[in-house]
């Protein structure tokens, strides 16, 4: 890109670059499409993965997370190793538009969720759970997902503000990790749609301002949509 190449090329620090002299080097189409995309970004709801080990599952997240405004996700690993690479066919390059935080403790990752977002609820089938479709989320929430087998840990549901479900009514009543965020960020999506959120900026100037720099770094093609390879007979969305 003409901005990085320049940044680097002459010993500057791109990062220390007005948002101007970013947007002035793009095409009007690009600055268009970034610019109706951060308009959209919501700063008010998060995803929590715990303990998730598929890469897979967390990047088809991550493509949701896109689609419906969601900017940060929140990777939680106690019982698994870091991860360092994300399912690139499955996230369609989304982990590149999203702002990532991974821990490996618990009570860290919610103290920072605490600073940020009022409410932290988690998805576990149990008698308490309210419906998905009775659950308030235009508020400003963190929704909490568990890993492929065993879900939400204890520990993390007696962190969590409340615990809700998705509605079924068939012989295995659970849902891959991917589809169950998927459902929920898409009846979070409607709900705030509904009440307006997406008609006004809910970033601050400072986020539009540093997520504007870091994606006008992206290279043009980076705006395709990647296709997904069916030639194996498997889908690799999850």
């Amino acid at each position: 890109m003409i901005i990085a190449t320049f940044g680097l090329s002459n010993g500057i620090d791109p990062s220390f670059l007005p948002v101007t002299f970013y947007l002035a080097a793009m095409t009007p189409e690009r600055m268009e499409r970034i610019q109706s995309v951060l308009a959209h970004r919501q700063n008010d709801l998060t995803v929590v993965l715990e303990n998730v080990f598929d890469p897979h599952n967390i990047s088809a997240v991550m493509r949701s997370c896109d689609a419906v405004g969601v900017q940060e996700i929140y990777v939680l690993n106690t019982k698994i190793p870091r991860h360092k690479k994300w399912g690139s066919r499955s996230s369609s390059s989304a982990a590149k538009w999203l702002t990532i935080h991974q821990f490996e403790n618990a009570g860290e990752c919610f103290a920072a969720l605490r600073k940020k977002y009022r409410t932290v609820l988690t998805t576990h089938l149990s008698a308490g759970a309210v419906s998905l479709y009775h659950t308030d989320l235009t508020g400003s929430t963190a929704l909490v997902f568990g890993n492929e087998h065993a879900g939400v840990s204890d520990e993390i549901r007696a962190m969590a503000d409340g615990n809700f479900i998705i509605p079924q009514v068939g012989m295995i009543r659970s849902l891959n990790i991917s589809v169950a965020c998927a459902v929920t960020l898409y009846e979070a999506y409607r709900q705030k749609a509904a009440a307006g959120h997406y008609h006004t900026q809910k970033l601050s100037g400072q986020e539009y301002g540093t997520l504007s720099k870091q994606w006008g770094m992206y290279h043009e093609e980076s705006f395709d949509t990647d296709r997904v390879d069916y030639s194996d007979g498997r889908s690799r969305q999850s």
